[in-house]
């Protein structure tokens, strides 16, 4: 089977999905779809035909981009075009959350699986209402519970809507943690690189300032021989 009659059917699945399609999804689907013809897509064509997709869409004119997130391949817009979409859905998601349930959605983010009392153990408060609002807005799940420890405590972790929402295929592809200290460090240390250079720049400003007043001083006041010459002419007057 050419390539050529794969590829508009995996952009039809994709762009029609209301959920992100693997490879193995997509082959299925083509191949239900074209039944008919005796040759059957292989997997490796399907990563072909995706592979294609992902170049035809990276260009610029195109303000969307063939992805992996969530689990599987989704249309999404380009990141330069976010502030415009965002218009459309207004601010109902993340950005309603508090400091507390964002905290507690990154433990759990990169402890999980995790229980209740783990969570609470790192963050040494409650966390009852921040992991409730996090199960009603779909960014965490329960996905057991915790067969050797006391009371068989429930575990949770992230959601693919989670990983819809911030555009990464698995807990895997998050930051490292070595990785976001590194980073703010290195901020850290411009910022006070930059401090350091505004406060030298400042001082060298006030010293030519005051160099600058000591000569306008110095050039409208008289000097000790003037103000003696005209003693001297006073008394001769």
């Amino acid at each position: 089977m050419e390539l050529s009659q794969i590829i508009p059917h995996i952009e039809a699945l994709v762009f029609a999905s209301d959920k992100p399609l693997n490879n193995t999804d997509i082959l299925e689907l083509v191949n239900n779809a074209l039944g008919f013809i005796e040759e059957r897509a292989t997997i490796e064509q399907v990563e072909a035909a995706l592979e294609g997709i992902q170049d035809k869409y990276n260009a610029e004119f195109y303000a969307f981009e063939l992805l992996q997130s969530g689990g599987g391949w989704q249309f999404l817009t380009k990141k330069e075009y976010h502030k415009t979409v965002a218009q459309l859905n207004g601010d109902k998601f993340l950005k309603r959350l508090s400091i507390a349930a964002l905290e507690t959605l990154a433990i759990i983010a990169y402890k999980q699986p995790i229980t209740k009392s783990e969570i609470e153990s790192i963050r040494g408060v409650n966390c009852d209402y921040a992991v409730q609002k996090l199960l009603e807005k779909d960014l965490i799940v329960i996905t057991g519970r915790k067969e050797d420890a006391v009371g068989q405590p429930l575990i949770y972790a992230t959601s693919k809507s989670f990983m819809d929402y911030f555009g990464i295929n698995s807990a895997e592809d998050l930051p490292k943690l070595n990785e976001i200290l590194m980073e703010e460090l290195v901020n850290a240390t411009n910022v006070k690189e930059a401090q350091a250079e505004m406060e030298a720049e400042n001082a060298a400003q006030q010293e030519a300032l005051a160099t600058e007043e000591n000569l306008v001083i110095e050039a409208d006041g008289p000097t000790e021989e003037t103000a003696s010459d005209t003693e001297e002419e006073n008394k001769d007057i």
